[in-house]
């Protein structure tokens, strides 16, 4: 199904006009503020820094425990959302780290507002994430696709995993592999729905990742297989490549790949 028609079919009610609007008043409240220069010029110079070489991916599903992050000492990684709180389990630490939702962002705050580690945060975040040399902000946009170029905006596909792959493709990497991609959820309702977490986490690397009455949206896997499919099929026409490394999970749109082997790989 045509990424457009997927979403006209999730929101059949959705006025073309009102939401063209809208889009061009969010794009104009952010193109008129200074981080939105800052950030651009950030990422135009990251533009195809690192050519022809290997990064990955690491999600934030329970399998992820199982990977060994060792691998990666010398290998780019992408950090997602609260990958810190795998810190005080493992002397891992990402190349830099990627959040989407407002929620997790302002959950993860304190930390955000500390490290000195690259971040890739929503513009929305900019609300609780002071501006500095190691932030980069990006402007979301609501036009379902694949961005070659993240300088100017790019389309979350419903998941941070999908912006993570863009932000790579910007930066050159030709090969990206996936671990802690389990794409399966121990709490089911409808998709992208806000509830209130309860006292332990089944669904990520930490109990502790959205507990205690933390809000969270539930998951649409439905949508997120359609965007890495786009994902996959977009690195395929420039030759690059997209591999799952997960221990497990149900994500079948990659071709599967030890850690081991992927970055064993030539």
């Amino acid at each position: 199904m045509p990424e457009e028609q997927f979403l006209l079919h999730r929101h059949p009610t959705l006025n073309p006009y009102l939401s063209g609007v809208n889009l061009i008043l969010k794009r104009l409240r952010w193109d008129i503020t200074l981080e939105s220069w800052r950030s651009r010029y950030k990422l135009k110079r990251l533009a195809n820094r690192f050519v022809d070489q290997k990064a990955v991916i690491v999600c934030n599903g329970p399998s992820l425990l199982k990977s060994d992050l060792s691998l990666l000492k010398k290998t780019f990684s992408f950090g997602l959302n609260k990958i810190n709180l795998l810190f005080d389990k493992s002397d891992f630490s990402p190349s830099c780290i990627v959040a989407t939702n407002p929620f997790v962002i302002k959950q993860n705050a304190n930390f955000f507002n500390q490290t000195e580690i690259p971040l890739f945060l929503d513009s929305e975040g900019t609300r609780f994430i002071r501006s500095r040399n190691n932030v980069t902000f990006f402007h979301s946009s609501n036009l379902p696709r694949f961005s070659r170029d993240c300088s100017m905006s790019l389309f979350q596909g419903f998941t941070v995993t999908y912006v993570a792959m863009q932000l790579a493709f910007h930066m050159g990497f030709k090969d990206v592999a996936l671990v802690g991609c389990d794409h399966n959820y121990v709490t089911t309702g409808i998709s992208n729905k806000i509830v209130v977490s309860g006292e332990k986490d089944p669904d990520h690397f930490d109990q502790n990742y959205f507990s205690g009455g933390d809000k969270w949206q539930l998951p649409d896997l439905l949508g997120s297989e359609l965007y890495y499919t786009l994902a996959r099929d977009v690195y395929h026409q420039d030759r690059r490549r997209i591999f799952n490394a997960t221990e497990g999970g149900k994500l079948e749109v990659f071709p599967r790949i030890s850690l081991e082997d992927f970055i064993g790989t030539t």
